[in-house]
């Protein structure tokens, strides 16, 4: 009887899990945790930085033929110019982007300006194309060409040849200066010579390099080229930063804007035989503008013995210097001169 008690009592007594509870609100308070969210509400992830808009920088448009800073690109006018002592001083030349100096009958020379950048309200005076003219400006695409004519067996090879043609006997804006006498007195309003430029070339590159001058230069004061009747020397003028321009022994000056001057100057020698075309029974001059050869380049005060390669007649001319690097002949930026010369 006392057993059975004892049994009775240990089954009535309660039963005391204590790990089992504990375990238990410890998996509650776990939940609890991930169920309710903290005060201020759910975490904020880590916002990423907004990148910053590409910056496009507009590339500043530079002219082909100067080098300097242009709004667009104008057509290309090209100008056979008068250049004997009656002739001058020119007018409107200051403004040409390039002025290449030819050989011409008598041992003379002739202008031919090439304007795009800037164009003055009259050139002149202006002068008869020769030859060479064409091989030259084939460079420039399908240009407009100023001139007062030809002789008669050359007149229809330039009206075929690549060009806008302006010839004098068949567009407007040209007239006489009755102040000087005839040939040298022909001279034409840029604007109405543009406005018959139907479709000209726009300027494109033509080989030229512009920018710091390549090392080794010499410093120089002064350089000549001439022909059998014409001379030139280019002088270097530190307080104008440029070469001014002397020919047959005188400052070349103009109507406009004083003593011709030059940033770049190109002394270009090469081979110049006689056209097939007479002038008053002679054969003039042809100075051939494409192949290779040497040239003379004065910018800056010094001069840079180089070479120049024009391959073909429909690209430009290159200019690179001696060394064995063969840099690129680079320009001042500013109006540049080419005399085409005799090797």
């Amino acid at each position: 009887m006392g057993k059975v008690r004892s049994i009775l009592a240990r089954a009535s007594a309660p039963r005391v899990f204590i790990p089992v509870a504990v375990a238990v609100v410890a998996v509650v308070a776990v939940i609890a945790l991930l169920i309710v969210p903290r005060r201020g509400g759910s975490p904020k992830a880590t916002p990423r930085p907004t990148p910053s808009p590409t910056r496009h920088v507009a590339r500043q448009l530079l002219s082909p033929f100067t080098g300097e800073p242009v709004k667009s690109l104008g057509p290309v006018l090209a100008v056979k110019i008068d250049n004997i002592a009656a002739a001058r001083p020119p007018t409107g030349l200051t403004d040409a982007d390039i002025v290449y100096l030819l050989p011409v009958e008598g041992g003379l020379s002739r202008i031919l300006a090439i304007f795009s950048t800037h164009f003055p309200p009259v050139i002149g005076p202006v002068r008869s194309s020769r030859e060479d003219d064409l091989e030259l400006l084939r460079q420039f695409g399908r240009p407009a060409f100023a001139y007062s004519g030809a002789q008669p067996q050359l007149v229809p090879v330039v009206h075929n040849a690549r060009i806008v043609d302006l010839y004098a006997g068949i567009v407007g804006g040209y007239f006489r200066d009755p102040n000087r006498l005839a040939p040298h007195n022909l001279y034409a309003h840029t604007q109405q010579l543009l406005a018959e430029a139907h479709g000209a070339s726009t300027a494109h590159n033509i080989g030229f390099r512009f920018g710091p001058p390549p090392a080794d230069g010499t410093v120089t004061a002064s350089a000549s080229a001439a022909y059998s009747a014409a001379s030139f020397t280019f002088r270097w003028s530190a307080a104008k930063a440029k070469w001014l321009v002397w020919m047959d022994g005188t400052p070349a000056g103009t109507t406009e804007d004083g003593q011709l001057s030059a940033a770049t100057v190109v002394i270009q020698y090469t081979t110049v035989r006689t056209s097939r075309f007479l002038e008053e029974g002679v054969p003039p001059p042809y100075a051939e503008t494409t192949g290779s050869g040497p040239a003379l380049v004065l910018r800056d005060g010094k001069e840079w013995h180089a070479n120049w390669s024009r391959p073909n007649a429909n690209g430009g001319t290159t200019f690179t210097t001696t060394t064995t690097t063969r840099q690129p002949m680079t320009f001042a930026r500013g109006q540049v001169w080419i005399v085409l010369a005799a090797r």
